[in-house]
């Protein structure tokens, strides 16, 4: 005689297989059209294009949820004794092959919800540093400097550290590092840079956003440095090669030379 307290395997025909593919598709899709909406709308949302970007984690997240309970409720309707069966399965998968893939997600959804980074930072973490463009289920991509498509699984944020340059807002700043002869017109040459900085059109200068110059002597030169925010993150290197290469062509004018020797990677 059967045992009364036998697991009933539930059984999974052709039409659950179909009606979870449909299920998985619709929300692909669903996401991607959201996806180049809110990507669309943020481009033209002006400084409020962060703000819109960082919708779209937690739409992925949330999309994906539904459809994985949805799927789950057809398949697996557990009862207590599956339901310890199913647990003691999965530990055992995540044990043997899928613990990384389960970090990832769970990195996923840390980043989503405590928001270290969001679409559209600019991020460092380990040797790579770019412009944040997804963050999704597995990875999060970044685009570098050099244009290259970067993904970075999210569990490296359990085991590396991960910099935020701008910390969600458009503007971010910058340091831009010259080096003059240690003869050279210090004050001068402050001044010039002053200038190239201020009247950048790339500039963003507030309260809250103040600019700062300094100088630092060294034994055989002297660096200055150059300390203010681009009013959009993307124009990062724009404004940076911008002020380099006006005050550059200010110092030939007077006189302010380079150093005589090589800069060694001394300075901070």
């Amino acid at each position: 005689m059967a045992d009364s307290t036998m697991i009933n395997v539930p059984v999974i025909n052709t039409g659950i297989i179909i009606g979870s593919i449909l299920v998985i598709l619709i929300a692909y899709t669903v996401i991607r059209i959201v996806s180049f909406a809110l990507v669309w709308i943020s481009e033209k949302a002006g400084q409020y294009r962060m703000t819109v970007k960082m919708v779209l984690p937690v739409l992925k997240f949330s999309i994906y949820g539904l459809a994985l309970l949805y799927i789950l409720n057809n398949i697996m309707k557990f009862t207590s004794e599956q339901l310890t069966l199913f647990g003691g399965l999965l530990g055992a998968g995540i044990g043997f092959g899928l613990k990384d893939l389960f970090a990832d997600v769970i990195g996923g959804i840390i980043i989503t919800l405590e928001k270290p980074i969001q679409v559209g930072d600019k991020m460092r973490i380990g040797n790579d540093y770019g412009e944040v463009t997804d963050i999704g289920i597995r990875a999060t991509k970044i685009v570098t400097p050099d244009d290259n498509l970067v993904s970075v699984p999210n569990y490296l944020i359990f085991t590396q550290s991960v910099a935020s340059a701008n910390a969600g807002n458009p503007e971010m700043m910058i340091l831009i590092d010259i080096f003059i002869d240690h003869e050279s017109d210090a004050v001068l040459a402050m001044n010039i840079l002053k200038e190239a900085l201020i009247t950048s059109k790339y500039v963003y200068v507030s309260k809250k956003r103040p600019f700062t110059i300094l100088v630092k002597d060294y034994p055989y030169y002297r660096r200055l440095r150059a300390k203010a925010y681009v009013n959009d993150l993307r124009y990062e290197f724009e404004f940076e090669s911008e002020v380099t290469r006006r005050t550059m062509a200010e110092f030939s004018k007077n006189g302010i030379s380079a150093p005589t020797v090589n800069v060694i990677n001394e300075h901070s």
